[in-house]
């Protein structure tokens, strides 16, 4: 009869171990990727707030309400839809991010393209023209009282955001509370209305991010 031979328990305990390693690496590169995330969401929100600053300091308008904003101005302005001047950016209620009602709304991102503030083609309309997250949901803004704001404020949103990320994103940017300061949270997905605030943070939940502009 031929004698079988097995694994020694050296060779499990080195199986075990390398197994470990690759675990903790994949873990470890996953956190890396989500750390990446949020950085880059934190530079979204300061490109699009440095832009609208810059729009303001150039033409000094308000990008969307910008009456100047016609194909007059340029090239880049070819085609564009120019705002009313009342200096204020009409959102109108917001049903959920993808919703663009509002021309003002319509016509943020575009001015702020066709000046060269934010990269992409201004001549790009509706939903078509909203910038993504690094999460895969939309940018967008909002002019409102919502989530327990006391007044109506220009805010720039983005939607489909994890617990995690939005913990990490509100403890960046301003007190890790969502139902208070200048960044709140409304638990939701698919893009969500930002209404009312959440008085907790869930991990485990999804999120429409709101930062004051």
């Amino acid at each position: 009869m031929k004698t079988q031979s097995g694994f020694t328990l050296v060779e499990i305990a080195v199986v075990l171990v390398i197994i470990g390693l690759l675990l903790g690496g994949i873990l470890k590169g996953q956190e890396l990727i989500e750390n990446s995330r949020i950085k880059s969401a934190a530079n979204d929100i300061n490109a699009i707030r440095a832009a609208y600053t810059g729009y303001i300091d150039r033409y000094r308008q308000l990008p969307g309400d910008d009456p100047g904003a016609v194909a007059g101005r340029g090239p880049s302005w070819t085609g564009m839809t120019a705002g009313n001047g009342d200096g204020r950016i009409d959102t109108g209620t917001v049903n959920a991010l993808d919703q663009m009602t509002e021309p003002e709304q319509i016509g943020f991102f575009r001015h702020l393209r066709a000046a060269g503030f934010l990269s992409g083609n201004p001549a790009t309309t509706g939903t078509a023209a909203l910038p993504r997250n690094p999460w895969g949901g939309l940018i967008n803004i909002v002019n409102a009282n919502n989530q327990g704001r006391p007044s109506a404020r220009l805010q720039v949103c983005l939607g489909n955001v994890p617990g995690k990320a939005a913990v990490a994103l509100d403890t960046a940017l301003d007190d890790g509370r969502p139902n208070n300061g200048t960044l709140r949270a409304t638990a939701g997905a698919d893009n969500a209305p930002p209404t009312s605030a959440a008085g907790t943070y869930n991990e485990g939940q999804t999120y429409t991010v709101c930062v004051d502009m």
